[in-house]
C-alpha cells in the first residue's frame, strides 16, 4: 500500500536500504528506518504542536521502540513518548524519552505500578477504573509524587476496536474527577479516549468520531463543575495538518506514531508535509512452483486496509524501477509467516539473494522483524545506526 508513495516520495531511502543489504549490513526480515527523514517529520509535528499550544507524546511500538528512532524523534524537538505497554515505557526511558503518557492503551498490571511510577514518573497515567486509579495513586505516593490522572471515558455511540474497550462513564465525569482527587498520591488530570479520529474509506479523509464528541462534551462538563487546566488526550491517525481541528475540538494533548514515519492511511491518498520513513525488507531464499519464497516473520497487513495486490520491489541491486515490481502472496495471520511468495514467472525472474523491499503501515512491535536505523541518507552517506528487536534491544547480528 506504501510502496507506491515510498517509491515517488522518498526514493533514495529505499536505494539506500537495498544497497546496505546488498553490502551485508542490514538483515532479511527487517523494518528500516530512515532517521533523517524522521528527525525532519518529528520537527513539523512538533512546530504545530507548539503553534496550537499541544503537548507532544511520540508512539513508537509501530517500528518496535527503536532507540536510534527515539533519538532521531528527540533531535526534532519531542522528548517525550507515549507508551502503549510497559515494554513501550522500559524502551522508550531506556531510550532517553521521558514517558509522557502511560496505561494508554494498555492499563499497569497491579504489581508493576509502584516500579512504573518510581522509574518512571510519568506526566500523564490514564485509568480506566477505580482500582487502576488507586493503583496508581499508592505507586506515585510510594515514590514521593503526586501522579496525574487520565480518565479514559466512554459513551454511547463512541468507536473502539475489539479488545480496547473500557473505561468510566463520561456522564460521571465530575464525580470521577473528585474521586481521583481524593486518592492520596493522585489527582484528576484530564480525559481521554481513542481513536479521536479515523480514515473513511468512502471519503478518503480523516474523519472525528463520536469519541471526539465525548471529549468535548465532557470537557465542558468538568468546566461547568469548575474545573479549569482540564487536559484532552485525543490520539489517533495523527498528522500535522489535522491537529488544528484537534484543538478546534478542545485537544491538549496529541500522540504522532505512523505520522512520524508518514504512514497514516491519510499518507497513502495526499502528499502530506511527513514523508514516508520506513519499509520492511527482506531476502529471496528459494524458488518451487513459480514463485521466489522470501524471508517472513516481519509480515503485517495493517486491516485498517481493504484487500489490496501486495507488490515488492525484487532485485539485485537498488532500484526503484516500475520493471523490479512483482505481486506477493502473503500468508494470512493465522498462518507463522515464514516466507511469503513473490511471482516469479515472466523475465527476469527473481533469484535466490535477492533484495525485496515492502511498505507496510507496520506494526513491528508485534513481529519477529529486526528494526534498522540508518541516519546519513539525506547527505548521500547512509550508515546502519542500530540493529534491534521489537522490545529496542540490540541485536547480535550476523550470528
Amino acid at each position: 500500500m506504501f510502496l507506491d508513495v515510498l517509491r515517488r516520495r522518498n526514493p533514495k531511502f529505499l536505494e539506500a536500504a537495498m544497497a546496505l543489504h546488498r553490502q551485508g549490513e542490514i538483515p532479511a526480515n527487517a523494518y528500516v528506518l530512515d532517521l533523517d527523514t524522521v528527525e525532519a517529520n518529528a520537527r513539523v509535528l512538533k512546530t504545530e504542536a507548539d503553534r496550537l499550544g499541544m503537548k507532544i507524546f511520540a508512539m513508537t511500538k509501530q517500528v518496535g521502540r527503536a532507540s536510534s528512532f527515539c533519538a532521531a524523534v528527540q533531535r526534532g524537538g519531542i522528548d517525550r513518548s507515549v507508551a502503549v505497554d510497559m515494554a513501550c515505557a522500559r524502551a522508550t526511558h531506556r531510550a532517553g524519552l521521558r514517558v509522557g503518557h502511560l496505561g494508554h492503551l494498555q492499563q499497569v498490571a497491579r504489581h508493576e505500578a509502584k516500579a512504573a511510577a518510581a522509574t518512571f514518573r510519568p506526566d500523564y497515567w490514564t485509568v480506566f477504573n477505580g482500582e487502576k486509579a488507586a493503583e496508581a495513586a499508592e505507586g506515585a505516593r510510594a515514590a514521593g509524587y503526586v501522579q496525574n490522572l487520565l480518565a479514559r471515558i466512554k459513551a454511547e455511540g463512541d468507536t473502539f476496536y475489539r479488545g480496547h474497550e473500557g473505561g468510566f462513564d463520561a456522564a460521571d465525569v465530575a464525580a470521577v474527577a473528585d474521586a481521583f482527587d481524593a486518592l492520596d498520591g493522585g489527582r484528576f488530570a484530564g480525559i481521554t479516549t481513542f481513536p479521536a479520529l479515523l480514515f473513511d474509506h468512502k471519503t478518503r479523509k480523516v474523519l472525528p468520531t463520536h469519541n471526539l464528541a465525548t471529549l468535548t462534551k465532557a470537557a465542558e462538563a468538568l468546566a461547568k463543575a469548575g474545573r479549569t487546566g482540564i487536559e484532552v488526550n485525543a490520539p489517533g491517525t495523527t498528522s500535522s495538518v489535522l491537529l488544528q481541528g484537534l484543538a478546534d475540538a478542545g485537544a491538549t494533548q496529541c500522540e504522532p506514531g505512523n505520522g512520524l514515519h508518514g504512514t497514516t492511511a491519510l499518507h497513502v491518498v495526499e502528499d502530506l508535509p511527513e514523508l514516508p520513513a520506513v519499509c520492511y525488507l527482506t531476502e529471496v531464499s528459494h524458488l518451487s512452483g513459480g514463485k521466489a519464497y522470501c524471508f517472513g516473520g516481519g509480515f503485517y497487513i495493517d486491516p485498517i486496509f481493504p484487500d489490496y495486490d501486495v507488490k515488492a520491489i525484487v532485485s539485485d541491486e537498488p532500484t526503484v524501477s516500475a520493471s523490479s515490481l512483482r505481486s506477493v502472496e502473503v500468508p494470512p495471520p493465522s498462518a507463522i509467516d515464514y516466507y511469503a511468495m513473490i511471482d516469479a514467472t515472466g523475465p527476469n525472474a527473481p533469484r535466490p539473494g535477492d533484495t525485496a523491499v515492502f511498505g507496510f503501515r507496520g506494526q513491528a512491535f508485534v513481529t519477529r522483524a529486526y528494526v534498522v536505523g540508518v541516519s546519513g541518507i539525506s547527505k548521500g552517506m547512509p550508515k546502519v545506526e542500530s540493529i534491534e528487536n521489537g522490545f529496542g534491544e540490540p541485536q547480535s547480528w550476523p550470528v
